[in-house]
């Protein structure tokens, strides 16, 4: 009866220690393509909305041809247009740049009130503490601020600090929607965005696009460290062709978030 005690225990002691570990494995990014390749006009993939969906069900990206701003939230993906339309996009979409996980919540904290970006980072930095890791974040909450998309290029492509100049900037007031994205540490520079890179859409899916500034209420959020990463690299001459070790660092820091 005594060695049937002992290993009950143990069984649930090996649980509760084991699943904390399973459940951070499945915690796995899979990128498109590179930033600085973004940041120097490389904006055709051949990776369709229906390849990422494999891989993820929440994350950010872009459209082929810079075509708008991608979001995808619980396994929809989406197209926030230069117009201000969202369109959900069929799986034929291509991107030349996107990130996407399927989401699993490790930490969960709330957000009152914050009245600019830099108070969000402030109240991120407080959730997120271990900075040697890729954070997925959701925030559903009430939304105020700018939003940005870009729209189509044609070839050849300008840059993408050129292309941002000509962004189209949406004011979004008191509305209830979830903001959806990444934080990345400063070693990921030149592959993807360091720091805070979020685009936020409405719950109606009226509005929407690349955050450049914002206050939250009552904001719920939800924290998914990644500690599994695969990026995959174009085929493609634009590519092969781009210089990829410049820094960027401050141009790619003035299009996230002129306005």
């Amino acid at each position: 009866m005594k060695l049937f005690k002992r290993t009950l225990v143990f069984i649930a002691l090996f649980i509760f220690l084991t699943a904390p570990a399973s459940a951070q494995s499945q915690n796995s990014m899979y990128q498109i393509s590179t930033i600085n390749a973004l940041m120097q006009g490389v904006y055709d993939g051949d990776f369709t909305v229906k390849d990422l969906k494999q891989h993820g069900n929440f994350g950010i990206g872009t459209l082929n041809h810079l075509d708008g701003e991608m979001i995808a939230l619980d396994g929809n993906f989406y197209q926030v247009k230069s117009t201000g339309e969202i369109k959900v996009l069929s799986g034929e979409a291509k991107t030349p740049f996107a990130n996407v996980v399927n989401f699993r919540a490790d930490k969960v904290g709330q957000i009152k009130t914050v009245g600019n970006f830099s108070e969000l980072e402030k109240a991120l930095d407080s959730i997120i503490q271990d900075k040697n890791y890729i954070y997925a974040i959701r925030i559903e909450g009430i939304f105020t601020g700018k939003t940005r998309s870009i729209g189509a290029q044609s070839k050849p492509y300008p840059s993408l600090s050129a292309a941002a100049k000509k962004q189209v900037v949406f004011d979004i007031i008191n509305t209830k929607g979830t903001v959806v994205g990444f934080w990345c540490p400063e070693y990921v520079s030149g592959i993807n965005v360091k720091g805070y890179h979020l685009h936020f859409i409405s719950d109606d899916r009226k509005s929407g696009g690349h955050i450049l500034s914002c206050g939250i209420e009552d904001g719920k959020v939800q924290v998914s460290r990644i500690s599994d990463f695969r990026m995959v690299l174009p085929s493609g001459t634009a590519f092969q062709a781009a210089e990829l070790n410049k820094d960027y660092s401050k141009e790619l820091a003035e299009v996230e978030k002129s306005k």
